[in-house]
């Protein structure tokens, strides 16, 4: 009987998997969601009240414009390099005296700068997020903030009070150790729970022409969801013109189909991300990707589309 009872627990164990510790343990912490409830508010207050031009700088900031692609981790090699180089350098200054101490105090600075410019990207990309993400990302921004503080710590110890170098070299050498953990739940937050990344990357697409309907499906101005060959598409007529983009928000999954439409320009319904029908090009984030176009061909009343580019 006992031999019956451990197997069953197995089967029980098996059959109830938990979840990976990383993602358990910030499922619990409740006590976040506050935190990230006036970060929002804070974020999404400076941009709205700088008008247009805050709208132009989150753009940025999300990688929007220019980049056509996240910003924020672009960024993050620079400051994980630059302290990876100023934590070997100083312990070899230390332990050999060949190494002069400005070459870690150098490192040190130029990662504090493009630091300061990952949290500004970081947190501007946080305000999209919600749920479980939401939380991730904030346990992601919170432990890099605090590394950042470290770094400056330790680099105002050795401008300020050059005899406390070797404790300012202790300083940012833990906190190297705290940015690569911060790392870690920033890398899963990407990898792991798709936070940022394109959304229509894994999705697959008619390549030839295949009937989604008939010429009074899609009346003028109005916009309608089909499938072809498994893929989304939003359909816009207008002009007496057909387009088509993909239907998922390449941004966060969206469906642009329950969006707004302003002439050629859809609005996601939820993060507020803009493309156009023409093309598929996103012109206002937090999305950085564009959505796939589609061909559009009208033949004896029937309607057929066909991906514009491969999608892979």
């Amino acid at each position: 009987m006992e031999i019956d009872r451990r197997h069953l627990r197995k089967v029980l164990r098996r059959s109830h998997p938990k979840e990976r510790l990383l993602d358990r343990t910030v499922r619990r912490q409740a006590w976040l969601d506050p935190i990230a409830d006036t970060l929002q508010r804070g974020i999404g207050g400076f941009y709205g009240a700088l008008g247009k031009p805050g709208m132009a700088a989150k753009n940025l900031m999300h990688g929007e414009i220019g980049l056509h692609h996240p910003l924020h981790p672009s960024l993050t090699d620079i400051p994980l390099g630059a302290w990876t180089v100023g934590v070997l350098a100083d312990w070899l200054a230390v332990a050999t005296g060949r190494v002069p101490y400005v070459a870690g105090d150098l490192a040190l600075a130029i990662g504090v700068a493009g630091a300061i410019l990952a949290a500004l990207t970081g947190y501007t990309d946080f305000h999209e997020t919600n749920g479980h993400e939401r939380r991730t990302a904030l346990v992601h921004g919170l432990t890099m903030t605090g590394v950042l503080v470290l770094e400056l710590v330790s680099l105002a110890m050795r401008l300020v009070q050059p005899d406390l170098r070797v404790g300012a070299i202790l300083v940012s050498t833990v906190g190297w150790l705290v940015a690569v953990t911060g790392a870690y739940v920033g890398g899963h937050l990407t990898f792991g729970l798709g936070s940022a990344v394109n959304h229509n990357a894994f999705e697959e697409g008619p390549g030839e022409f295949v009937r989604v309907g008939s010429r009074d499906d899609f009346p003028e101005g109005e916009m309608r969801r089909v499938e072809a060959a498994g893929l989304p598409v939003a359909i816009l007529r207008r002009r007496g013109l057909l387009y088509a983009i993909g239907a998922v928000c390449s941004h966060a999954g969206g469906p642009l189909d329950e969006g707004k439409v302003e002439g050629e320009v859809v609005t996601c319904p939820w993060h507020g991300s803009q493309f156009r029908f023409t093309d598929g090009r996103v012109t206002c984030g937090p999305a950085t990707f564009d959505q796939p176009p589609l061909a559009v061909r009208e033949r004896g009343g029937i309607v057929e589309v066909r991906l514009a580019h491969p999608l892979r």
